[in-house]
Order: structure tokens, then C-alpha cells, then sequence
């Protein structure tokens, strides 16, 4: 109730009063406005922050339920009331964009030294005089920012790129949001503009560099208005400053139809040999609003740009070769991606070769995203990305120089990623993370798979070429064929029968999807349908009793320990209730 009758608060009309009157009925309308903004502010922490803030004691459950978007659109009611308190003239419909563009027009005037555009301005603004420096060090959005590409040198091979910070200032993001042709208002732009700086936690900030041209208040308001009150103005910008303890994704799950520029940076091994391939290279983005058509990588480029519909935040990207030429293979160690607008940059680890004969033979690779914090330091970035990733995507065998993980350290990871999904699941729809990073990402459940199918493979000491897990699979399917066909001599229940049909049938299925898909793809491809389809811990019952398995495991693996198999069966059997939606990217094209 206090909230609405704020809400409706009107600004009192100062000239029907007595100077003494005025300074009252004013400060106390002033007090009123920085009192809705701290109690906004509180309110949107509590709610973003959910049952943590709740167990801080900062609030009820019930105020969980408040919807994201309602509070966002109520602080940005209450901004334009604040800038709509004491103007000289009212301009336009939306108060806080007309001086967000007086800023824009005058910051660029005085920076190209160029007389003011009386058309541009209000005529109070065009008017006047402006004395002094505004604001210092805030870079102008009409300013050059040179991206430094990548040159192609005869000794060494391709330079790698190199990502630059974006500019951040009031001017950039104001034009960013003038170049969204689907916003037909002045309210309409003010609001994308408090939802992008929100995003990149910049609203405190934008608004300080807004407020620092002392010049340009003077002109547009009265001296009793709020933004001229440098106390309250102090406060008003500590309480915005608050909502940068959390992560807001208002701009990029509002303006879902909006174009965004996105670039690419892909860093290859840094060898002469393997930085440069001679296929025809593509990738394609994949978001949680949607996916791209396969991109083009031109030969001996490493840094892309595209324009595209919003994606969303953005969660695959797969990244392939025709194989053509005379050296086709390429090692990619990371591919970066970064949304030109938003700030948000991705990094998806490969640390795997794409080639025929070759790794695992995959001409396609799909990685999984990786957020990057915004502090990080970009020359740090750009190092790390330069080496090989920690966790490869899909995780290789590991060579023999690299520790070994034990049954214990395997035992705890496939807790933690069945946990982490229940974890998942149980939260409200809106607080959930990303799915196919707890699947497929680093330490997911594809990882820990990979791991339980590998300890104690013999295929070191009894084959010659190196065998994969996806082999061993065909074996096992192998085996289930010649039994299914054999109905005379061999009795098989019904039940076991189902499970040894439905193997067969995503295993071929599997194979038949795509070429491209290397056999560690196919095996990530195989968990996500078996975790999906409720099949996976079936699947792994059946397979340990097979002959194929205690040929080709060791009497102390996963799939032979009587009690290693029923524990992978139990943990797994904790994800049957829920219903597993997986991304198009992540099955690849296969149909079941």
C-alpha cells in the first residue's frame, strides 16, 4: 500500500505556497523519493537473491514470488519521476531520455569543438552557455576503438587475436540502444537503456557520469529538484550501487527480437603446423532464445564479426571442417565469443583436434559455454585461452604422463553431478542455471561418465590402435544383435530384451545422425538420450553383464564391481523423476 501510494505520489505545487511552506513541502517530497529508492533497491536484492536473502533474514518466502520484470519496470517509473522533479520545461515523454540525448549532444559538440546544434537541444539548452569541463576520462561513443586483428606472418603462422575491453560510458550504451529499430518511444528507449546498464552493472555508474555536468542540470532543472540535491543524489546513486551484487539479464531476456553484434575469436595450438587448416571451417551459436545458421570461417581468419537476433545467454557452439585440402587438420584450443553490446563474453574450451584419422576422428566438435566473470583481466583472458584448456570437450582418455583419478575421486564426482542436477530441478523454474552445463560442461555428467567407462579399460595392454569407449559400445551392440537373432538357443526376458532393443537402436541411430560427430560426440550424445529417456541406468545393468565387458575391463572397473554398478544404478535412478528438456545442439540432428 505505502509503495502505491508512492507511486502516486504527485510533485506538489510549490508556487501556491509561502517560500517556508515550499522548502518544506519540498524536501519532504525529495525525502519521500529516496526513501522508495532505497526500499525498490532492497526489494530487488531480496527477490533476485531468493531463499538465500530469505535465511539472511531479509525478508519472507513470499516475497520470492514477486516477478523480476514488475520490479524492474517499477524502479524505472520511479527514475523518470526522479528526473521529471523539477524541470525547467518538460521535454518530451520520457525525462530521463531527453537528458540522456542533451548529454550525448553536448558531450560531442564540445569534444569535436563544434558549435551546438540549437535543433538538437531544448531552447533553454540551446540557449545557453556551458562553462567548464564536464565530466573527465569518459570516453565519447563517436570515439574510434581500434580492434587489433590478426596478420597473417610467413614464419610463424597466424597471430592469434586479441579481444579489446568495449568502451563503457553513457554514449556507447545510448547508442547502442538508438541502433534497436524496434523501440518506437522515448519511454521505450529510457527503459532499454536502465535494462542494458543494469546488465553490465553500470547503472550507478552512467548515472554519476550523467550527473557530473553541473552545467547542463543547472540549465534543465530548478535548484530545489532532486538531481541538484548533492547529498540525496549520493544516496540515491549508493542505493543503485547495491544492485551490483547480483547478476540481472533483464536487457537480453527482454529484447528478445533485437539484432546483437556478436564477434567470434577462435585460438587455435600456436604451431605453424596446426594453426592454419586448409578445410573450409564453420561454426554455429547456440543461446537460450536460439541458434545460428552455420558461419563461414574464411581461411586464415581467427576473429569474426556477425549480426544476429538475439540468442539469448548463450549456452554450445559447435565448430567443424569439410576436410578439404591437402592439410586439412586443426587443433583448437578455445573459441571466444562476445556479445557487443552487452559485454558478456563466453569461452567454450575445445583442447581437441578436428580431422579424420586423427584424435578421436571428429570433423565437428560441440563445446559448452563458459561465462566469463566481467572483472577478468583481458590480458589474463587472452593468455589463458592461448593454452590448452583444463577440461577438453568432450574429455579425452588421459595420457599416461597424467595422474590417475581414483574409484573414490570418480565415486564423489558422479555424486556431486547427479546432486547438482537434483539441486537443479528443485529450484524455481526461474532461478535454475544452465542444464547443458551441468550435463555436458566441465565436471557435468557427461564428464563423470567418461570417466567411470574408462577406469580399468584394458585397451592399453590388449589392442594396438588406441580404442575408445564409443568402440567398446559398438561391441557390446555387436553382442546384443547376435543374441536378439538367436531366439532358438537363447532365452532373454522381456524386460532385458526392451533394454537391449532400445541400446541397439540409439547406438545405431547415433551413427547414423552424422559423419562429422567424432566417437567421443556420439558417447556424449548416448549419455544425454539415456539420462533424458530414463534408459542410462538400465543400460548400465545390462552391459556389465556382458562378455564383452569382462574381456575388455578389469575385475576392479566400474562395470564389473558388483557394488560400483549398483551404486552408478542408484545415483542415476535419483534423476529419473524429472523431465529432461535437452538443447537441438546437443543431439546433434539425432531423431529418435
Amino acid at each position: 500500500m505505502q509503495e502505491t501510494r508512492n507511486k502516486n505520489a504527485i510533485q506538489p505545487k510549490l508556487t501556491d505556497m509561502n517560500p517556508a511552506a515550499m522548502i518544506q513541502t519540498n524536501w519532504k517530497f525529495v525525502e519521500t523519493l529516496l526513501k522508495e529508492c532505497k526500499a525498490k533497491t532492497k526489494r530487488m536484492l531480496v527477490e533476485k537473491m531468493g531463499q538465500e536473502a530469505v535465511e539472511l533474514g531479509h525478508g519472507e518466502a513470499t516475497i520470492t514470488a514477486a516477478e523480476e520484470n514488475t520490479l524492474i519496470a517499477s524502479l524505472c517509473d520511479l527514475l523518470e519521476r526522479i528526473w521529471s522533479h523539477g524541470l525547467q520545461q518538460k521535454q518530451g515523454r520520457s525525462a530521463l531520455w531527453s537528458l540522456l540525448v542533451s548529454y550525448m549532444d553536448v558531450e560531442e559538440a564540445q569534444k569535436g569543438n563544434k558549435p551546438i546544434d540549437p535543433n538538437l537541444l531544448t531552447p533553454d539548452l540551446s540557449s545557453s552557455t556551458f562553462e567548464g569541463d564536464t565530466s573527465q576520462g569518459c570516453p565519447s561513443g563517436m570515439q574510434t576503438w581500434p580492434v587489433r586483428r590478426h596478420r597473417r606472418k610467413p614464419s610463424r603462422g597466424l597471430e592469434m587475436p586479441v579481444l579489446n575491453p568495449l568502451p563503457s560510458s553513457v554514449i556507447t550504451d545510448i547508442r547502442n540502444v538508438l541502433q534497436m529499430t524496434e523501440i518506437k518511444t522515448d519511454v521505450g528507449y529510457a527503459r532499454a537503456f536502465v535494462r542494458l546498464a543494469l546488465e553490465k552493472k553500470v547503472l550507478s555508474k552512467h548515472l554519476k557520469e550523467l550527473m557530473s555536468n553541473a552545467d547542463l542540470l543547472r540549465t534543465v532543472y530548478k535548484r530545489y529538484a532532486f538531481l541538484r540535491c548533492e547529498d540525496e543524489r549520493e544516496q540515491f546513486l549508493y542505493h543503485l550501487l547495491s544492485l551490483n551484487a547480483v547478476d540481472y539479464y533483464c536487457f537480453t531476456n527482454t529484447f528478445t527480437a533485437t539484432t546483437i553484434p556478436y564477434r567470434i575469436l577462435i585460438f587455435p595450438r600456436q604451431n605453424t603446423s596446426v594453426s592454419t587448416s586448409t578445410a573450409n571451417g564453420y561454426c554455429s551459436i547456440s543461446g537460450q532464445l536460439g541458434h545460428t545458421d552455420k558461419i563461414p570461417i574464411p581461411k586464415h581468419t581467427l576473429d569474426i564479426s556477425i549480426k544476429h537476433k538475439n540468442l539469448g545467454i548463450l549456452t554450445t557452439l559447435s565448430i567443424g571442417h569439410d576436410n578439404a585440402g591437402m592439410s586439412p587438420k586443426w587443433l583448437v584450443e578455445h573459441v571466444l565469443v562476445r556479445n557487443e553490446v552487452t559485454s558478456h563474453t563466453y569461452r567454450f574450451p575445445c583442447g581437441r583436434w578436428l580431422g579424420r584419422n586423427i584424435d578421436d576422428g571428429a570433423l565437428e566438435r560441440l563445446l559448452v559455454a563458459e561465462m566469463v566473470p566481467p572483472t577478468t583481466d583481458h590480458q589474463e583472458l587472452m593468455e589463458k585461452c592461448r593454452t590448452p584448456p583444463r577440461c577438453r570437450s568432450p574429455s579425452m582418455p588421459r595420457k599416461s604422463n597424467e595422474p590417475r583419478i581414483d574409484i573414490n575421486s570418480i565415486r564423489e564426482m558422479c555424486s556431486d553431478a547427479c546432486n547438482n542436477l537434483v539441486k537443479h530441478f528443485n529450484k524455481p523454474e526461474k532461478e535454475r542455471g544452465s542444464l547443458t552445463t551441468l550435463l555436458c560442461g566441465e565436471y557435468g555428467l557427461v564428464y563423470c561418465m567418461e570417466h567411470v567407462f574408462q577406469f580399468g579399460f584394458r585397451s592399453a595392454r590388449l589392442f594396438r590402435n588406441r580404442f575408445f569407449v564409443w568402440d567398446f559400445l559398438e561391441k557390446v551392440q555387436a553382442h546384443y544383435e547376435s543374441l536378439l537373432s538367436d531366439r532358438e538357443t537363447v532365452q532373454i526376458n522381456q524386460t532385458m530384451r526392451r533394454t537391449m532393443n532400445s541400446f541397439n537402436y540409439v547406438v545405431t541411430k547415433i551413427n547414423q545422425a552424422s559423419g562429422s560427430i567424432g566417437k567421443d560426440g556420439r558417447f556424449q550424445i548416448f549419455v544425454c538420450i539415456g539420462v533424458r529417456d530414463r534408459w542410462l541406468q538400465h543400460w548400465i545393468r545390462a552391459i556389465s553383464k556382458t562378455p564383452v565387458t569382462s574381456q575388455m575391463y578389469e575385475a576392479q572397473s566400474f562395470l564389473r564391481d558388483p557394488t560400483l554398478v549398483q551404486f552408478l544404478i542408484q545415483i542415476l535412478e535419483s534423476l529419473r523423476e524429472f523431465n529432461f528438456v535437452l538443447e537441438a545442439s546437443l543431439i546433434q540432428g539425432v531423431e529418435l
